[in-house]
C-alpha cells in the first residue's frame, strides 16, 4: 500500500483522538505500542507516524493538567456547599487506591460530581494518614475547608475513625455509605445454619452449569422446551449481598429447566444428580426471596447517583424495620432471618433515624427539607414536631448570621467612606 501523505494538522487530529479513546475507555498508555494496534492505524492513515509512549504519557498529563484547572474554576464559582464521597478499595492485583470524589448542586439546580483523584497508597492506611490524603486532595483543588459540609464513607475502622478526625478538625459531617450498611445487615442476617446450607447447595448448582458446556447447552434446549425465558445461572459475590439475591431468584425462575436437565442421564453423571436442591431448600429460598425484595428494592435506590439519597435514608429505613417485624407463623427460618434483620438494621441505623429532641440527626434533617419527604409521615406526631421546630431554629439561625454579615459588610464599607 502506498503510504499516503498526513498533514500537520491531521497528525495532531489523530493523535487526540487515540489519546481521548485511551481516557474515555480507560486503556492502559502501553496499548500505543502493541502491534496490532500499530498495524491498525496504519491501515487507518499508512502517513500518520504513531507517536511513542512516552508522548503519549506527556500529553496525558497535561489533560488531566487542564482537567483539573477546568474543576477548581468550577469548584471556585460554586455557591453551593460540597460533600465529599472517600473510597479505599483493593484492585485484582491487590493494590491499595483510595478515590475521593466532590459533588454538590449548581446554578442551575442539578446534582454535580468530579472524582478528584484515585490515588495509590504506598503507606499505610491509618486513620490519620487517610484523612491527611483528604485534606491534600482538596487543597490540590483549592477547596476551602469551611465549604465542606460531609464525607460519606464506608464502615472501616480506619476510614470511620478519618471521617471523626476531619469532623473534629473542620466539622465536617459523618455520613456512612448506606449501600456498606446494608451489606453488614444482610450478610449478618444471612448466617442462619439453614440458610447458610441452602445457599451454599445454590452457588455449587450454579457452578456446575457455569463449569459444563454440555449442561449449560442441555438448559438452554429445556429451557425453549417450556418455554421459559433463556436467561443464564447468576453466580453471587460475597461482597454485593444483593448478587446473592439475583442468583437466589434467577434459580427460582429457571428451577423446572434445571430439574429436567439434571434429571437427564445423557447429560448429567449419576454422582452430579445430588446437586438439585432438596425440596425443603428450594421452599426456604423461594420465602428467603420474598424477605430479600425490600432489601433490594432499597440498595437500588440508595445506589442512585443522579439523585440525593442522604434525605430517603430515615424514611426506607424506618420502612425496612417495619417490614421486619412481620411475623411468619410456622417459618421459623424466615422469623430468624427477619429478627435478625431487623435487629442489625436498628443496631447500624439507631443514629440516623432516631429523632433526639434537642438535636435531630442530619438524614432526618434533610428528610425534613426535601420536597418528596418532607412532610414526615415516617415519623410520629411527636416526632415530627422536634424535627420541625429544629428546622425552624436552623432557619432562624442561619437568617440571623447571614444579617450579621451583610450588617458588618457596610459599616465595613462606611468605615472606607470616612476614611477618605
Amino acid at each position: 500500500m502506498r503510504r499516503g501523505t498526513c498533514t500537520p494538522q491531521m497528525a495532531q487530529v489523530l493523535t487526540e483522538s487515540i489519546l481521548n479513546m485511551i481516557v474515555n475507555d480507560m486503556r492502559p498508555i502501553s496499548m500505543v505500542e502493541d502491534e496490532g494496534f500499530k498495524q491498525m492505524i496504519n491501515t487507518f492513515h499508512p502517513g500518520y507516524t504513531l507517536p511513542s509512549r512516552t508522548h503519549f504519557t506527556k500529553l496525558m498529563e497535561e489533560k488531566y493538567e487542564a482537567a483539573a484547572a477546568k474543576i477548581i474554576d468550577v469548584l471556585k464559582l460554586t455557591k453551593s456547599k460540597i460533600a465529599l464521597t472517600a473510597d479505599a478499595w483493593t484492585s485484582v492485583a491487590t493494590e491499595a487506591y483510595l478515590g475521593i470524589t466532590c459533588h454538590f448542586i449548581s446554578d442551575d439546580w442539578e446534582l454535580t460530581s468530579f472524582c478528584l483523584t484515585t490515588m495509590p497508597l504506598e503507606e499505610r492506611h491509618t486513620g490519620v494518614n487517610i484523612a491527611a490524603w483528604i485534606e491534600h486532595v482538596i487543597a490540590r483543588f483549592q477547596v476551602p475547608a469551611s465549604n465542606i459540609v460531609a464525607v460519606v464513607h464506608d464502615n472501616g475502622s480506619n476510614v470511620v475513625l478519618a471521617a471523626n478526625i476531619l469532623k473534629e478538625k473542620h466539622g465536617w459531617n459523618s455520613v456512612r455509605c448506606a449501600g456498606h450498611t446494608l451489606q453488614l445487615v444482610i450478610s449478618h442476617a444471612l448466617k442462619h445454619p439453614q440458610i447458610t446450607k441452602a445457599l451454599g447447595a445454590a452457588r455449587c448448582l450454579v457452578e456446575h452449569f457455569k463449569r459444563s458446556e454440555l449442561a449449560s447447552s442441555k438448559l438452554k434446549t429445556k429451557q425453549k422446551q417450556m418455554g421459559i425465558p433463556e436467561k443464564k445461572l447468576i453466580q453471587d459475590v460475597s461482597t454485593r449481598w444483593n448478587s446473592t439475591f439475583h442468583m437466589v431468584t434467577r434459580l427460582l425462575e429457571q428451577r423446572w429447566p434445571l430439574i429436567a436437565t439434571l434429571s437427564d442421564p445423557t447429560v448429567t453423571p449419576r454422582g452430579k444428580q445430588h446437586l438439585d436442591l432438596k425440596p425443603d431448600q428450594w421452599a426456604l429460598l423461594e420465602k428467603l426471596a420474598k424477605a430479600l425484595q425490600a432489601f433490594e428494592s432499597a440498595t437500588v435506590y440508595l445506589s442512585g447517583e443522579t439523585y440525593v439519597t442522604v434525605s430517603a435514608l430515615p424514611p426506607l429505613v424506618r420502612g425496612l424495620q417495619k417490614s421486619t417485624q412481620t411475623t411468619y407463623e410456622g417459618i421459623p427460618v424466615k422469623q430468624a432471618f427477619q429478627a435478625a434483620a431487623s435487629q442489625e438494621t436498628t443496631a447500624c441505623w439507631s443514629r440516623e433515624v432516631t429523632v433526639k429532641d434537642d438535636s435531630p440527626d442530619t438524614q432526618i434533617i434533610a428528610a425534613a427539607l426535601d420536597p418528596r419527604v418532607r412532610k414526615l409521615k415516617f415519623l410520629t406526631p411527636e416526632e415530627r414536631f422536634s424535627v420541625q421546630s429544629k428546622v425552624q431554629s436552623l432557619a432562624l439561625q442561619s437568617m440571623q448570621e447571614e444579617t450579621a454579615k451583610k450588617q458588618c459588610a457596610t459599616e465595613n464599607e462606611e468605615s472606607i467612606t470616612c476614611f477618605k
